[in-house]
Protein backbone atom coordinates (compact mmCIF):
# COMPACT_ATOMS: atom_id res chain seq x y z
CA UNK A 1 0.00 0.00 0.00
CA UNK A 2 0.95 3.69 -0.50
CA UNK A 3 2.38 5.61 2.19
CA UNK A 4 0.63 9.09 2.97
CA UNK A 5 2.02 11.40 3.87
CA UNK A 6 0.32 12.62 7.20
CA UNK A 7 1.81 15.89 9.53
CA UNK A 8 -1.30 16.73 12.21
CA UNK A 9 -0.67 20.61 12.71
CA UNK A 10 -1.54 22.33 16.13
CA UNK A 11 -3.91 25.10 16.04
CA UNK A 12 -0.72 27.67 15.77
CA UNK A 13 1.76 26.03 12.96
CA UNK A 14 5.18 27.18 12.67
CA UNK A 15 4.97 28.96 16.13
CA UNK A 16 8.23 29.89 17.40
CA UNK A 17 8.52 31.82 21.13
CA UNK A 18 10.72 31.94 24.04
CA UNK A 19 9.01 28.93 25.54
CA UNK A 20 7.75 27.12 22.53
CA UNK A 21 9.71 25.41 19.48
CA UNK A 22 9.33 22.15 17.24
CA UNK A 23 12.59 20.47 15.84
CA UNK A 24 12.03 17.50 13.54
CA UNK A 25 13.30 14.19 14.66
CA UNK A 26 16.80 13.58 12.53
CA UNK A 27 16.56 9.97 12.35
CA UNK A 28 14.59 8.32 9.61
CA UNK A 29 14.13 5.46 12.26
CA UNK A 30 11.66 7.52 13.77
CA UNK A 31 9.62 8.80 10.93
CA UNK A 32 5.94 7.80 11.97
CA UNK A 33 6.80 7.69 15.21
CA UNK A 34 7.91 10.99 16.77
CA UNK A 35 6.17 13.96 15.33
CA UNK A 36 8.14 16.58 16.84
CA UNK A 37 10.14 17.05 19.58
CA UNK A 38 8.96 20.68 21.13
CA UNK A 39 9.53 23.28 24.33
CA UNK A 40 11.45 26.34 25.63
CA UNK A 41 14.65 26.78 23.85
CA UNK A 42 16.29 27.17 26.74
CA UNK A 43 16.09 28.02 30.89
CA UNK A 44 13.79 31.28 31.20
CA UNK A 45 12.95 33.40 33.60
CA UNK A 46 8.92 33.03 34.58
CA UNK A 47 7.77 36.90 35.37
CA UNK A 48 4.82 37.64 37.41
CA UNK A 49 2.83 38.58 34.22
CA UNK A 50 -0.88 36.99 34.04
CA UNK A 51 -0.12 33.05 32.82
CA UNK A 52 -0.79 33.19 28.65
CA UNK A 53 -3.45 31.11 27.68
CA UNK A 54 -3.39 28.40 24.43
CA UNK A 55 -5.94 26.49 21.71
CA UNK A 56 -4.89 23.05 21.92
CA UNK A 57 -6.74 21.22 19.07
CA UNK A 58 -6.85 17.31 18.76
CA UNK A 59 -3.62 16.40 16.36
CA UNK A 60 -3.71 12.54 17.00
CA UNK A 61 -0.67 12.93 18.49
CA UNK A 62 0.42 11.68 22.55
CA UNK A 63 2.71 14.11 24.48
CA UNK A 64 5.18 13.43 27.39
CA UNK A 65 6.14 16.78 28.61
CA UNK A 66 8.97 17.44 31.28
CA UNK A 67 8.72 20.73 33.51
CA UNK A 68 11.86 21.41 34.57
CA UNK A 69 12.52 23.51 37.72
CA UNK A 70 16.01 25.71 37.64
CA UNK A 71 15.46 26.86 40.84
CA UNK A 72 13.94 23.99 42.92
CA UNK A 73 16.02 21.14 41.18
CA UNK A 74 12.43 19.45 39.94
CA UNK A 75 11.40 17.59 37.28
CA UNK A 76 8.17 17.19 36.55
CA UNK A 77 6.71 14.56 34.25
CA UNK A 78 3.48 13.88 32.61
CA UNK A 79 1.45 11.67 29.65
CA UNK A 80 -0.64 13.21 28.18
CA UNK A 81 -3.41 11.23 26.01
CA UNK A 82 -4.94 11.66 22.47
CA UNK A 83 -7.65 14.26 22.90
CA UNK A 84 -10.89 14.17 20.81
CA UNK A 85 -12.21 18.45 21.25
CA UNK A 86 -10.28 21.40 21.49
CA UNK A 87 -9.27 23.11 25.18
CA UNK A 88 -7.42 25.82 26.04
CA UNK A 89 -4.29 25.30 27.82
CA UNK A 90 -2.21 27.80 30.58
CA UNK A 91 1.55 27.92 31.03
CA UNK A 92 2.53 26.91 34.05
CA UNK A 93 5.55 26.96 37.05
CA UNK A 94 6.32 29.83 39.61
CA UNK A 95 6.76 33.15 38.95
CA UNK A 96 10.02 34.32 39.64
CA UNK A 97 11.41 31.12 38.71
CA UNK A 98 13.49 30.00 36.17
CA UNK A 99 12.45 27.30 34.57
CA UNK A 100 12.59 24.94 30.78
CA UNK A 101 9.54 22.74 29.47
CA UNK A 102 10.63 19.68 26.88
CA UNK A 103 8.25 17.14 25.50
CA UNK A 104 8.37 14.29 23.27
CA UNK A 105 5.16 14.44 20.79
CA UNK A 106 4.32 10.88 19.20
CA UNK A 107 2.00 9.50 17.35
CA UNK A 108 -0.76 8.34 19.35
CA UNK A 109 -0.10 4.81 17.45
CA UNK A 110 2.98 4.46 17.96
CA UNK A 111 3.36 5.65 21.87
CA UNK A 112 2.22 2.17 23.28
CA UNK A 113 5.75 0.75 22.09
CA UNK A 114 7.27 2.21 24.36
CA UNK A 115 4.41 1.80 27.09
CA UNK A 116 5.06 -0.71 30.05
CA UNK A 117 0.75 -0.48 30.04
CA UNK A 118 -2.32 0.05 28.34
CA UNK A 119 -3.39 3.35 27.14
CA UNK A 120 -7.17 2.41 27.40
CA UNK A 121 -9.12 4.93 29.03
CA UNK A 122 -6.60 7.83 28.72
CA UNK A 123 -8.19 9.51 26.10
CA UNK A 124 -8.69 13.52 27.23
CA UNK A 125 -6.48 13.06 30.31
CA UNK A 126 -3.14 13.83 31.56
CA UNK A 127 -0.88 11.42 34.03
CA UNK A 128 2.18 11.09 35.87
CA UNK A 129 4.92 10.23 33.23
CA UNK A 130 5.74 7.37 35.55
CA UNK A 131 2.31 5.70 35.24
CA UNK A 132 2.75 3.85 32.06
CA UNK A 133 6.07 5.02 30.70
CA UNK A 134 8.82 4.57 33.74
CA UNK A 135 11.11 2.96 31.49
CA UNK A 136 11.63 5.89 29.43
CA UNK A 137 11.41 8.60 32.30
CA UNK A 138 13.94 6.47 34.49
CA UNK A 139 16.09 7.00 31.47
CA UNK A 140 15.35 10.66 30.71
CA UNK A 141 14.04 12.47 33.54
CA UNK A 142 16.78 13.59 35.40
CA UNK A 143 19.00 13.60 32.52
CA UNK A 144 17.29 16.95 31.21
CA UNK A 145 19.50 18.99 33.76
CA UNK A 146 22.39 18.03 31.94
CA UNK A 147 21.13 20.04 29.10
CA UNK A 148 20.06 23.24 28.56
CA UNK A 149 18.94 23.76 24.88
CA UNK A 150 16.00 21.86 23.23
CA UNK A 151 18.44 21.09 20.76
CA UNK A 152 20.67 19.14 22.91
CA UNK A 153 17.57 17.65 24.64
CA UNK A 154 15.88 15.86 21.67
CA UNK A 155 19.66 14.55 20.65
CA UNK A 156 19.31 12.53 24.33
CA UNK A 157 15.82 11.88 23.33
CA UNK A 158 16.03 10.50 19.90
CA UNK A 159 19.41 8.40 20.93
CA UNK A 160 17.12 6.96 23.61
CA UNK A 161 14.53 5.93 21.68
CA UNK A 162 16.67 4.96 19.37
CA UNK A 163 18.57 2.96 21.21
CA UNK A 164 15.13 0.82 23.30
CA UNK A 165 15.99 -2.19 20.80
CA UNK A 166 12.49 -4.90 22.57
CA UNK A 167 8.90 -3.25 21.81
CA UNK A 168 6.53 -5.39 24.13
CA UNK A 169 3.56 -3.35 22.87
CA UNK A 170 2.71 -3.52 19.86
CA UNK A 171 -0.04 -4.19 17.18
CA UNK A 172 0.45 -5.35 13.65
CA UNK A 173 -3.45 -5.35 13.27
CA UNK A 174 -3.31 -1.94 14.74
CA UNK A 175 -0.33 -0.69 12.42
CA UNK A 176 -2.45 -1.97 9.66
CA UNK A 177 -5.55 -0.39 10.47
CA UNK A 178 -3.92 2.66 10.92
CA UNK A 179 -1.95 2.91 7.54
CA UNK A 180 -5.60 2.32 5.82
CA UNK A 181 -6.93 5.03 7.62
CA UNK A 182 -3.98 7.57 6.66
CA UNK A 183 -4.40 5.90 2.95
CA UNK A 184 -7.94 6.55 2.99
CA UNK A 185 -7.53 10.08 4.72
CA UNK A 186 -9.60 9.05 7.72
CA UNK A 187 -12.67 8.83 5.37
CA UNK A 188 -13.47 5.01 5.80
CA UNK A 189 -16.38 3.32 8.05
CA UNK A 190 -15.11 1.71 11.50
CA UNK A 191 -17.07 -1.67 9.87
CA UNK A 192 -14.97 -1.16 6.36
CA UNK A 193 -11.85 -1.01 8.18
CA UNK A 194 -12.35 -4.34 10.18
CA UNK A 195 -13.17 -6.37 7.03
CA UNK A 196 -10.12 -4.79 5.55
CA UNK A 197 -7.93 -6.19 8.06
CA UNK A 198 -9.75 -9.29 8.79
CA UNK A 199 -10.71 -8.99 11.98
CA UNK A 200 -14.39 -8.63 14.30
CA UNK A 201 -15.28 -4.49 14.95
CA UNK A 202 -15.55 -5.49 18.56
CA UNK A 203 -11.84 -6.91 18.09
CA UNK A 204 -10.46 -3.94 16.13
CA UNK A 205 -12.40 -1.60 18.94
CA UNK A 206 -10.90 -3.37 21.80
CA UNK A 207 -7.31 -2.87 20.17
CA UNK A 208 -7.80 0.54 19.65
CA UNK A 209 -8.69 0.89 23.10
CA UNK A 210 -5.60 -1.01 23.95
CA UNK A 211 -2.71 0.69 21.95
CA UNK A 212 -4.24 4.01 21.29
CA UNK A 213 -6.96 4.95 23.79
CA UNK A 214 -9.91 5.27 21.33
CA UNK A 215 -12.13 4.12 19.36
CA UNK A 216 -11.45 3.62 15.22
CA UNK A 217 -14.29 5.61 14.22
CA UNK A 218 -12.79 8.35 16.86
CA UNK A 219 -9.48 8.12 14.97
CA UNK A 220 -11.20 8.26 11.40
CA UNK A 221 -12.72 11.30 12.19
CA UNK A 222 -9.84 12.96 13.95
CA UNK A 223 -7.60 12.03 10.94
CA UNK A 224 -10.45 13.23 8.26
CA UNK A 225 -10.15 17.19 10.33
CA UNK A 226 -6.14 17.11 10.51
CA UNK A 227 -5.84 16.54 6.80
CA UNK A 228 -8.59 18.80 6.06
CA UNK A 229 -7.07 21.26 8.08
CA UNK A 230 -3.66 20.92 6.55
CA UNK A 231 -5.16 22.21 3.11
CA UNK A 232 -6.79 25.29 5.04
CA UNK A 233 -3.36 26.30 5.94
CA UNK A 234 -1.50 25.30 2.98
CA UNK A 235 -4.13 26.93 0.28
CA UNK A 236 -5.19 30.55 0.39
CA UNK A 237 -7.85 29.70 -1.58
CA UNK A 238 -9.49 27.13 0.14
CA UNK A 239 -13.04 26.41 -0.97
CA UNK A 240 -15.61 24.02 0.69
CA UNK A 241 -17.09 22.51 -2.00
CA UNK A 242 -13.63 21.16 -2.49
CA UNK A 243 -13.18 19.82 1.17
CA UNK A 244 -16.21 17.82 0.92
CA UNK A 245 -15.65 16.01 -2.27
CA UNK A 246 -11.81 14.92 -1.57
CA UNK A 247 -12.23 14.15 2.16
CA UNK A 248 -16.14 12.06 2.06
CA UNK A 249 -18.44 14.38 4.19
CA UNK A 250 -22.55 14.45 3.01
CA UNK A 251 -22.26 18.58 2.13
CA UNK A 252 -21.08 21.62 2.87
CA UNK A 253 -22.53 21.89 6.28
CA UNK A 254 -21.38 18.46 7.41
CA UNK A 255 -18.05 19.30 6.87
CA UNK A 256 -18.31 23.37 8.82
CA UNK A 257 -19.76 21.39 11.47
CA UNK A 258 -17.61 18.86 12.01
CA UNK A 259 -14.66 21.41 11.52
CA UNK A 260 -16.40 23.47 14.54
CA UNK A 261 -16.48 20.00 16.65
CA UNK A 262 -13.00 19.63 16.56
CA UNK A 263 -11.86 23.12 17.04
CA UNK A 264 -14.47 25.31 18.52
CA UNK A 265 -14.60 27.95 15.79
CA UNK A 266 -15.13 28.37 11.95
CA UNK A 267 -12.50 28.17 9.05
CA UNK A 268 -12.35 31.55 8.56
CA UNK A 269 -11.38 32.07 12.48
CA UNK A 270 -9.55 29.42 12.89
CA UNK A 271 -7.05 30.10 9.84
CA UNK A 272 -6.68 33.96 11.32
CA UNK A 273 -5.74 32.48 14.64
CA UNK A 274 -3.52 30.01 13.62
CA UNK A 275 -1.62 33.47 11.94
CA UNK A 276 -2.02 35.93 14.53
CA UNK A 277 -2.73 33.59 17.49
CA UNK A 278 -5.51 36.01 18.33
CA UNK A 279 -9.43 35.15 17.78
CA UNK A 280 -10.66 39.04 17.24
Amino acid sequence: MKKIRYIPLTATPGKQSETYREILPRSPGLTGIVRCFWGSAGPYRKTWQKSVKTLVVPDTCVDIIYEIDHTAGTVTGRFCGINDSSFEARDGGAAGHVLSVFGIRFYAWAAAAFSEDSLKGTVNGCYDVRSRFCRLDRMLGQRLFETDSLEERSLLAESLLLGQTVYPRQSQVVEQAVEQILFQRGAISAGRLARECSISSRQMERLFHEYIGITPKKLCGLVRYQFLWNEIIRTPDFRVLDGVSRYGYTDQSHLMREFRRYHTMDIQMAARYARTGETG
